[in-house]
């Protein structure tokens, strides 16, 4: 696609412990429309459930997990289309933020929220309750952008549902100043030095899938049979004290503060924080890490799905989702990212390109698995037997 290039904006250096990325190359692609388009925008959305996904006209909300945006690209958005984008960080784990829309959707009632971005299994089981709208294909021209890899997933063969966000790799992040070593392998979790400073995420699929690959098992066909080892270690780390806490994408406070000398993590979260906290590490474990993808939905009924296409055909931009991929540091669904990032003349713009998180090797990639899909039996058991061991 032509990349379009409008005068550069000054905008407010961003909040909080990650760089501004405003003044570089990036800053400069997707906005095209004329000044009668530019409009301030802002919410004052609560982020309640059933009042209608915004109202209509030229609302949006877009739900979505901490850390996984730069607000400079939300800003842009906003001036480009005079769409007023209500952005908010409301998902930390997918089965906390399900319990919270199923009362509405159940009911048949409009969510709060125009486009949600649960995980991928999260996202099968919302499109197989019928509590997803089709996507507007035809108003997302920029679609074609995405990698063959990301499209038709099994989750949703026609395509005709979601449409990937971010994917990224669950693995071992570490705090080397308080480990006082590198981790390679999940052993390296059950090491009694550690002990009361572990965590573990109350996403299942991560923290079991990753003790089920250290155990020799597959995720794709996984069983509940294939998981029983993995469960019984994780209920002896819990027991006797080796997990100092479960928890969603929260972690990163405990691991930033040295309350977690390790934790199961995610590799773009990790990215993110590094840039202020070089002690901080990621590492795929030598016996596998977890790949997964999170993916945009519109939920049912919402009034703005034209506005959502606007928002998903901005977002595929190469421009845009390098500016994206440059500050949340996960693996970009959009193809020529990493030819945006390599020719950048910011200097850590252009290293991004070499971040082998971001841009996995061949040889990472070997060492990756994703879960298949779980049958309504199956799933229950293994929610069953997970939550007994977090106390959820």
């Amino acid at each position: 696609m032509t990349t379009r290039r409008p005068t550069p904006l000054h905008l407010p250096a961003r909040y909080g412990r990650r760089r501004f990325l405003g003044m570089s190359g990036l800053a400069l692609g997707g906005l095209a429309l004329g000044p009668a388009f530019l409009a301030a925008c802002g919410g004052d959305d609560d982020g309640g459930s059933g009042d209608g996904g915004g109202g209509g006209g030229n609302a949006l909300k877009f739900a979505n997990w901490p850390l996984y945006i730069d607000e400079e690209t939300v800003e842009l958005f906003r001036q480009a289309t005079g769409i007023d984008l209500t952005y908010t960080e409301e998902i930390n784990d997918n089965t906390t933020y399900f319990a919270k829309i199923q009362p509405v959707l159940a009911a048949g009632d409009v969510l709060d929220a125009d486009i949600i971005a649960p995980t991928f299994w999260m996202a099968a089981r919302l499109i197989s309750l019928g509590w997803v709208d089709k996507l507007p294909l035809d108003q997302i021209p920029n679609a074609a952008n995405l990698a063959a890899s990301v499209t038709n997933p099994p989750w949703d063969p026609t395509g005709e549902y979601s449409l990937p966000w971010q994917s990224g790799i669950a693995g071992i992040a570490y705090n080397i100043d308080v480990t006082g070593r590198e981790l390679t392998s999940m052993e390296d979790l059950l090491d009694p030095a550690f002990k009361g400073k572990i965590g573990m995420l109350t996403e299942m699929r991560d923290t079991v899938g990753l003790w089920m690959m250290y155990t020799g098992k597959t995720l794709e066909n996984a069983t509940f049979e294939d998981a029983a080892e993995a469960f019984d270690i994780i209920e002896t780390a819990a027991n006797d004290g080796t997990i100092r806490q479960f928890t969603g994408n929260d972690y990163q406070d405990d691991l930033v503060s040295g309350n977690f000398a390790a934790c199961i993590g995610w590799s773009g979260d990790i990215a993110q924080l590094q840039l202020d906290n070089p002690a901080l590490r990621f590492a795929v474990p030598d016996s596998g890490g977890t790949l997964w993808s999170d993916v945009m939905l519109i939920p049912k009924g919402s009034p703005n799905a034209a506005n959502a296409a606007q928002w998903m055909d901005y977002v595929y931009d190469p421009v845009n989702a390098a500016r994206i991929a440059a500050y949340v540091g996960y693996i970009s669904p959009v193809e020529g990212v990493q030819e945006v990032l390599a020719g950048s003349d910011d200097e850590f713009e252009r290293s991004l390109a070499e971040n082998e998180l971001m841009f996995p090797t061949e040889e990472t990639q070997a060492r990756l698995q994703s879960w298949g899909s779980l049958s309504d039996e199956v799933e229950a058991q293994f929610d069953e037997r997970y939550s007994g061991i977090i106390g959820a």
